[in-house]
């Protein structure tokens, strides 16, 4: 049956994930405490994965009942209050040293700093998972996770399930009372073709991530609604009359139709 398997988000930019037993949608659309700090250097760019992979170095976690943001690199940890603005400004002078850039830490509560602004939560299945887990050798399961970054992943269902969600008249579904429309396939940047653990890239990731998946693509798709096949993943669209709801691990999934609410 499928059902919402996981919740992750992603507290700041281009750091660690935490899974989440339930979570909220924000205003914005976005999944709450996703994205909702994000670095910038002066010229006001973010400072990420795809911009340095200094970002493999660290390992954080962040708590968000006390908005704080713990960081080991080297075996040393050191901890900052990141909805303090003073702990912030620490953060900032701390991770400007590491990453080598000057950068400041700035916080969006009512959207957070996802890429695509205008658009939603990020959606992909376990069977995707694990099928592209399996073209590589040295990747297993939760090292493309941690590569691609997803914030639901959804059970019960086979792989390149939300493929389906893009195109024309393509459905929408429900997961729990939030509805998500599909809005973009995501196109993949550098990132995923480093491992999480040593920033190393896999050979020919890329090159035999589109083979595999040209040879995979499934017949429910809309191909026209890819621009090429170095994508993974579904960007999806929170409708504002579900934004406030809660969204929790084990919530059934339907599909629905698009004139559905």
């Amino acid at each position: 049956m499928a059902h919402v398997e996981r919740l992750t988000v992603y507290p700041v930019k281009a750091l660690d994930g935490m899974d989440c037993d339930s979570v909220s949608i924000r205003p914005g659309g976005t999944l709450a405490h996703d994205r909702e700090f994000a670095m910038f250097d002066a010229d006001g760019d973010v400072v990420n994965g795809k911009r340095t992979d200094r970002v493999h170095d660290t390992d954080t976690s962040y708590d968000t009942g006390t908005g704080t943001l713990s960081v080991t690199t080297d075996g040393d940890s050191v901890s900052f209050e990141l909805r303090d603005a003073d702990d912030r400004a620490r953060a900032a002078e701390w991770l400007s040293a590491f990453f080598d850039v000057d950068l400041t830490v700035e916080r969006d509560e009512t959207l957070g700093y996802v890429d695509r602004r205008e658009m939603g939560p990020s959606v992909i299945s376990t069977a995707t998972l694990e099928t592209v887990a399996s073209w590589f050798d040295d990747v297993t399961v939760e090292g493309l996770r941690r590569r691609l970054r997803a914030n639901v992943e959804i059970g019960g269902v086979p792989a390149f399930w939300e493929d389906r969600f893009v195109g024309t008249d393509a459905p929408a579904f429900r997961a729990g009372g939030v509805r998500f429309e599909g809005v973009t396939p995501c196109g993949r940047c550098v990132v995923p073709q480093r491992d999480p653990d040593t920033g190393r890239k896999t050979p020919e990731f890329r090159e035999r991530f589109i083979e595999r998946r040209r040879e995979t693509f499934p017949e429910w798709a809309d191909r026209d609604a890819f621009d090429h096949f170095y994508t993974l993943m579904l960007i999806a669209r929170v409708p504002e009359g579900d934004r406030g709801t809660d969204l929790a691990v084990g919530d059934l999934v339907e599909v629905v139709s698009t004139d559905e609410t």
